[in-house]
């Protein structure tokens, strides 16, 4: 009979994917991907607490984009399944950070093919397309920038300037495999990138019911449910403060303080539990101790 450690590490692995087994992120022996254990990037996405805070934060990110937006919009089934998606987007993340190389490569070229089907228009009448390069590099920004700050708030608060720096021109790599274009690499980069951007974001009537949506997003139990819902409001708080208020969202002081308290008993609760995720198993096949 399984424990509740091993029961609510399973439910974590339905979550992100691993439970699967679509890649074994633990062969070939000595295969160090992409990456490689000493890499920034392994530490920033091997907590999977920060990372799952940081993707609902990324997601409602990505949304004020709207061509990203009608890209989501017009051909995902996140409206029937938002579970589904993130299982797949924390998949991608987990398969190119610690996949072996040839397994990384597999899905970077998936994903390309997928971008090429996803054409449209959005709702203001403008063209887009999930390959062109600068919404690529929205798409990125907007993700990395989140996973960066929920791990500088709920994991290293103490993560140096250098180890940022390095986070970001790290997990450029992937997006210029992507087609990517003009990836900023710093800190203070992706800060100027984001504020350039600023102007060409909107939260309309769809980008709040993705926002609905996420939080009515069914949770992989019942116990499961006053965590998820954790998650998700420290999602929302992760967000920067312009994309809060585009949302109409108002924290109080009081109120930052507890949701972050709750994130924070959350995640320490699920680096307990988790014993063989991708950082883990990866780690075991570079031959190391995770």
């Amino acid at each position: 009979m399984l424990s509740v450690r091993d029961r609510i590490q399973q439910q974590i692995f339905r979550l992100n994917g691993l439970a699967s087994n679509d890649f074994d992120l633990s062969r070939p022996e000595g295969d160090p991907g992409l990456y490689g254990p000493d890499s920034v990037i392994w530490r920033v996405h091997g907590d999977f607490s920060s990372m799952l805070c940081g993707g609902i934060s990324a997601l409602l990110m990505q949304m004020l984009h709207p061509l990203a937006l009608a890209g989501v919009w017009d051909h995902s089934t996140f409206r029937e399944d938002m579970m589904g998606r993130l299982r797949r987007t924390s998949q991608f993340i987990a398969v190119t950070t610690f996949g072996n190389t040839a397994d990384a490569n597999t899905l970077i070229e998936r994903v390309k093919r997928i971008h090429l089907q996803v054409t449209g228009i959005d709702a203001m009448g403008t063209p887009y397309a999930a390959s062109d390069p600068a919404l690529l590099t929205w798409v990125h920004v907007a993700e990395t920038s989140r996973f960066l700050a929920s791990h500088l708030r709920y994991k290293n608060p103490q993560f140096s300037l250098a180890e940022q720096d390095r986070y970001y021109a790290e997990a450029a790599v992937v997006a210029e495999a992507l087609g990517a274009a003009n990836v900023p690499k710093t800190v203070q980069a992706v800060e100027g990138y984001l504020q350039s951007l600023q102007p060409e974001l909107r939260c309309d009537e769809r980008t709040r019911e993705v926002l609905t949506l996420l939080l009515q997003a069914p949770a992989p139990s019942w116990q499961a449910g006053p965590a998820m819902h954790a998650m998700m409001m420290a999602g929302i708080e992760l967000l920067p403060e312009w994309a809060q208020q585009q949302f109409g969202f108002r924290f109080s002081p009081l109120k930052r303080m507890l949701i972050r308290k709750r994130l924070n008993f959350l995640a320490a609760l699920l680096r307990w539990c988790i014993r063989n995720g991708a950082y883990h198993r990866a780690m075991r096949r570079v031959g190391r101790e995770a």
